[in-house]
C-alpha cells in the first residue's frame, strides 16, 4: 500500500507539471504522514540528514562555483583554440575539434549542461560560418557535452558515491578510459561522415600555433592535472579537491587570464604589481565576480534540493522495504550477470527520460547495487554503467537538459535537436553496449593503480 501510494503520488505530480524536486519531496511527505508512523519532526530531521550527513556531496557546489568561473573566464575559448590548432586540419576537423574541447572541458567542470554551454556557445555559430551543417553540429555538441559527468571529476559520480559508499576516487578513475574513449569514437564517427560528405577542414596553422595554443589553454589544462593528481596522490579527498579547485579557477580567471574582474584587459592599459595587489579585495565588489557566485549558488541550492527531495524518496522507499522486495524478485526470477544488466539498462534509459540523473542514482542505486553484489558485479563497474546511462538520459526528451541548453544557444525547437542528436545518440547506445560487458575497460585503471575494489 505504502509503494503504491508513493509512485502514484509521484507519477501523479511529475504529469501535472511540477518540478521534479517538489514532486519527489511532496509525495514522500504525503505518503509518510498518511500511510506510516513518522511525524513531521522526523521528516525534517531525514531532510537535515540528507546533505549534512554525506561529506562527499559538499564537493558538488565547489565543482559548480569552479565551472562558472572556468566557463566565464575565457578558459573555454583557449581550450577550443588549442582543439582547433591541434586537429582543425583533418577533414571535419572543426567538429573533432569541437569534441576534444568538451573532453577537456569536462574534465575541469564535472557538468554535462555546463559543458554544453561553454563550448556549444562558442563552436556552434563557428561551425556553421566554416560549412558545416547547423543540425550536424548541434548534434555534435549536444552528444559531445554529455562527456561532462563521465569524464572525471564528475558531479554524478559524487552523487552515486553517495548513494553507495562506493569510493569517489575509484569511480573518478574509472571514468577515464570510458570517458576518452567515447570522445575517440565520436571523433572517428565525425570523421567518417565528414569524409563521405565531403565537409571541410581548416589549414594547418603550423606548430609555432599549435605551440601558442597549447600554452594559452595550460591555464585551464594544469587545473585537470592538479585536481586529479592530489586525488589519486593520496593528497586529498575528492571534496578537498574540488574546494581547491574553486580557488584555483577563481585566481586564473581573475590574474592569469584577466577576463574578468577588475584586472580585466583593456586595450593600453599597462598592469603593475601594485594592481594585482588591490585586485584581491577589488574582486569581491566586482559585478562580474558577483554574478558568476550568485549563478553558481543558483545552480548548487537547485541541485542539492533535488539531491535532498531524492535522498527523502529514498528513505521511504527504504522504511516500506521496496528495495529488498523489488531485490527479492529480481533474485527469483534467476537472471544471470548479463541478463541482470540489461534489465538495469533499459530501467535507467526509460527512468532517463522522465527524471534528472541525481534523483535516479539516489533512487536506483540503493535498490539496484545489492543485487549487482549479490550477482557478482563490480560497485565501481556498475556505478560506470549507471554513468553512462545518465549520459544518454541527458539528451532524451522530454527533460534532457543538453537539449535545453543546445534548444538555446541554437534558437531552434527542442523537436529539432532531439532530431540533430539522435544519430550520435545512436553511437553513445552502442558504447553503453560495449562498456556495460566489458568491465575491464572501466576496472583497469582503479584496480591497476589503486588496487582490487575491497568494497
Amino acid at each position: 500500500m505504502t509503494a503504491t501510494a508513493l509512485f502514484l503520488l509521484l507519477f501523479l505530480f511529475m504529469f501535472m507539471g511540477m518540478p521534479i524536486a517538489i514532486a519527489l519531496g511532496l509525495s514522500s511527505i504525503m505518503t509518510i504522514l498518511l500511510f506510516t508512523n513518522d511525524t513531521l519532526a522526523t521528516t525534517a530531521l531525514k531532510l537535515f540528514e540528507a546533505n549534512t550527513g554525506h561529506y562527499t556531496l559538499l564537493a558538488i557546489p565547489f565543482f559548480i562555483l569552479s565551472s562558472q568561473f572556468l566557463s566565464t573566464g575565457g578558459v573555454a575559448r583557449r581550450l577550443i583554440r588549442f582543439a582547433v590548432a591541434s586537429v582543425g586540419f583533418i577533414r571535419g576537423g572543426m567538429a573533432m575539434a569541437s569534441v576534444m574541447a568538451c573532453m577537456l572541458f569536462a574534465a575541469v567542470s564535472g557538468s554535462s549542461p555546463a559543458t554544453v554551454a561553454a563550448i556549444g556557445g562558442i563552436v556552434i555559430g563557428g561551425m556553421v560560418k566554416s560549412g558545416f551543417p547547423k543540425s550536424f553540429a548541434a548534434g555534435v555538441i549536444a552528444n559531445a557535452g554529455t562527456l561532462g559527468i563521465l569524464i572525471p571529476p564528475s558531479i554524478v559520480m559524487l552523487v552515486y558515491s553517495a548513494a553507495t559508499d562506493v569510493s569517489a576516487a575509484r569511480m573518478f578513475m574509472a571514468g577515464v578510459i570510458p570517458g576518452i574513449g567515447i570522445g575517440i569514437v565520436l571523433m572517428v564517427a565525425i570523421y567518417i561522415f565528414a569524409t563521405v560528405k565531403n565537409l571541410p577542414r581548416q589549414p594547418f596553422a603550423g606548430f609555432a600555433e599549435v605551440t601558442r595554443a597549447g600554452l594559452s589553454a595550460s591555464g585551464g589544462i594544469f587545473m585537470i592535472f592538479l585536481v586529479l593528481g592530489i586525488i589519486y596522490g593520496g593528497v586529498a579527498s575528492p571534496t578537498e579537491a574540488a574546494a581547491l579547485s574553486a580557488v584555483y579557477s577563481y585566481f586564473i580567471a581573475i590574474f592569469l587570464y584577466r577576463d574578468m574582474g577588475p584586472l580585466k584587459k583593456v586595450e593600453g592599459k599597462s598592469i603593475g604589481p601594485a594592481d594585482y595587489l588591490l585586485a584581491l579585495p577589488r574582486s569581491v565588489l566586482d559585478p562580474e565576480v558577483r554574478h558568476v557566485l550568485l549563478d553558481a549558488a543558483k545552480v548548487s541550492i537547485m541541485l542539492l534540493f533535488i539531491i535532498t527531495n531524492a535522498m527523502l524518496f529514498a528513505h521511504v522507499l527504504t522504511a516500506a522495504q521496496i528495495p529488498q522486495t523489488i531485490a527479492g524478485a529480481i533474485t527469483d526470477m534467476g537472471l544471470p550477470p548479463w541478463g541482470f544488466l540489461i534489465v538495469v539498462n533499459i530501467l535507467l534509459l526509460i527512468a532517463g527520460n522522465f527524471m534528472e540523473p541525481s534523483a535516479i542514482l539516489l533512487i536506483m542505486a540503493p535498490i539496484l547495487l545489492p543485487i549487482a553484489l549479490t550477482l557478482g558485479i563490480d560497485p565501481v563497474h556498475f556505478g560506470i554503467v549507471m554513468v553512462v546511462n545518465m549520459e544518454i538520459g541527458m539528451i532524451t526528451p522530454p527533460v534532457g537538459l543538453n537539449l535545453f541548453v543546445t534548444a538555446g544557444i541554437t534558437n531552434q525547437s527542442i523537436m529539432w535537436v532531439v532530431k540533430a542528436a539522435l544519430p550520435w545518440l545512436l553511437i553513445l547506445l552502442a558504447c553503453l553496449l560495449v562498456i556495460t560487458y566489458v568491465p575491464e575497460i572501466s576496472l583497469f585503471l582503479p584496480n591497476t593503480m589503486m588496487g582490487a575494489s575491497t568494497y
